[in-house]
């Protein structure tokens, strides 16, 4: 599931995404200003104090799965059956799936720091449990900032696998990142004389992805540059369906974002809900102790009314984004099976 495209033209750099999920994510837009003190998720031997404010999208409101930091870096979660994050070790430097991507915004100004941290840290991703009851996600994470810079990172055996060149625009899911860019040198115009081709496989949005990207021409305004990537992940984007057996990569879209990293707007659109909206990172308060702030993308009432267009003056003080954890893991699976419950 989803699809992460980046473009670099003359006067800047954007990246749009799909993400694409079998349910409703709950997805909604946050705040997270600097100054936030967090811990790993994990057993909090990790802990921090935010740098960069960032705007993200949720999952439950309980995992960051998109965002942009306010000095250009941004990053984007998606799914990757492959993963393989090893047996949890406390000796290591450890980060729950949950808090992976608020790391790196809260941390990092471009793709190179943060990749040079993953290296010399060799961090290990712990999984989580699937809040929703399914099986627990197995994900990678892209990054990619305002020089044009791109990173993918990937674990297998339990280690991370860092794939790091500007050159690395798209990303989809399986295969793993070798192999599907192996894949799509077979496609005409990418290096082969494949046809382009069009269902929604992962290798098939990745080879579509690539080819249209690089076929978008030098845009006169920043509109043009957001409508120009918009049309490129639409084209990668999944039809409602339902998902096909045994392949949860293989589900619809959900919501799409463009993000603006020189400028730094973010552009949210959802495909369940009518309106698009974009935020101006410079008129959101991300400085130290500001609020955290949500703006609502569920609430059906307050969509209907209209939320649309700029919304930097509609977010509202929601109290602590509280990220999911092992401990709260352990809380919800507690009640699941307690006397009387559900589950």
């Amino acid at each position: 599931m989803c699809t992460r495209v980046v473009w670099h033209h003359a006067d800047g750099v954007l990246v749009g995404r799909n993400m694409d999920f079998h349910e409703d994510l709950q997805t909604n837009l946050w705040t997270q200003p600097k100054g936030i003190f967090r811990d790993d998720g994990v057993e909090g031997k990790l802990t921090w104090t935010s740098t960069y404010g960032s705007v993200v999208a949720t999952a439950f409101d309980m995992i960051s799965v998109d965002g942009l930091n306010d000095v250009g870096l941004a990053g984007h979660v998606l799914w990757l059956a492959e993963s393989d994050y090893g047996t949890p070790d406390s000796t290591r430097t450890q980060l729950s799936q949950a808090t992976w991507l608020q790391y790196y915004l809260d941390n990092f100004a471009t793709v190179a720091e943060a990749v040079e941290w993953t290296e010399s840290t060799d961090v290990q991703v712990v999984q989580m449990i699937d809040p929703t009851g399914g099986k627990p996600p197995a994900i990678h994470l892209a990054l990619d900032d305002s020089t044009g810079d791109s990173a993918i990172i990937e674990y297998a055996d339990g280690k991370p696998k860092v794939y790091h060149s500007a050159d690395y625009t798209v990303m989809t899911n399986s295969p793993t990142y070798d192999h599907q860019l192996e894949l799509v040198k077979t496609v005409t115009g990418l290096g082969g004389a494949a046809p382009l081709p069009g269902s929604t496989l992962a290798s098939d949005r990745f080879a579509r992805a690539s080819y249209y990207v690089s076929r978008l021409e030098q845009p006169r305004s920043e509109l043009q540059a957001i409508a120009g990537m918009f049309s490129v992940i639409r084209n990668a984007a999944q039809p409602f369906r339902e998902p096909d057996p045994g392949k949860p990569d293989a589900s619809q879209t959900l919501w799409q974002v463009v993000a603006d990293l020189t400028n730094k707007q973010y552009v949210f659109e959802s495909t369940t809900r009518p309106n698009t909206v974009w935020v101006d990172l410079a008129k959101v308060d991300l400085s130290a102790g500001a609020p955290e702030c949500k703006l609502d993308l569920v609430d059906e009432l307050a969509v209907q009314h209209g939320i649309a267009g700029e919304v930097s003056d509609k977010f509202v003080d929601a109290g602590k984004l509280n990220f999911l954890t092992l401990e709260m893991e352990k809380q919800m699976l507690a009640a699941a099976h307690a006397p009387g419950s559900a589950g």
